[in-house]
């Protein structure tokens, strides 16, 4: 019996997130798991403390959607069956921790940047995801990706 049936894969949609595609693809594959993606948006409210004085609904449906075609695309690039591609708005790692356990995840995994304090080890958003999962999560260590300089 295999240890991970369910598998959540928590991406930022950033030329960083390729970095994951390899192991988690080696990991659903190995334990013939379901494998569902999601990326988290933050509401253009919280950046403003929710006090914008205009509505930014249209702008919000816009970011959906174009987030939506990217997650596509990534979903297209891994070699094992994607169940789920989710993209939900709220506070990244309440969300991730919210999903997990309405799909019943038996492994969270995300990027980890690592940049200071506890951070170094692991990275904030994937620091706050392992803290407050009820099931395993593996940070994978990405590193920046250079930009072509003209």
């Amino acid at each position: 019996m295999s240890a991970y049936k369910r598998i959540l894969m928590a991406v930022d949609l950033s030329e960083e997130s390729d970095q994951l595609i390899d192991k988690t693809c080696e990991i659903a594959g190995r334990n013939d798991a379901e494998l569902s993606l999601i990326h988290v948006i933050e509401p253009l409210s919280f950046a403003y403390g929710g006090d914008v004085p205009m509505d930014l609904t249209t702008i919000q449906e816009q970011l959906d959607e174009h987030a939506r075609g990217k997650l596509d695309a990534f979903a297209a690039k891994l070699s094992h069956p994607v169940k789920n591609k989710l993209i939900v708005s709220g506070h990244t790692e309440s969300e991730i921790h919210r999903i997990a356990d309405e799909h019943d995840i038996n492994l969270i995994i995300v990027g980890s940047h690592g940049r200071h304090g506890l951070s170094l080890l692991l990275g904030s958003t994937a620091n706050g995801v392992l803290h407050g999962a009820h099931c395993d999560v593996l940070a994978i260590r990405v590193q920046p990706v250079e930009k072509d300089k003209d």
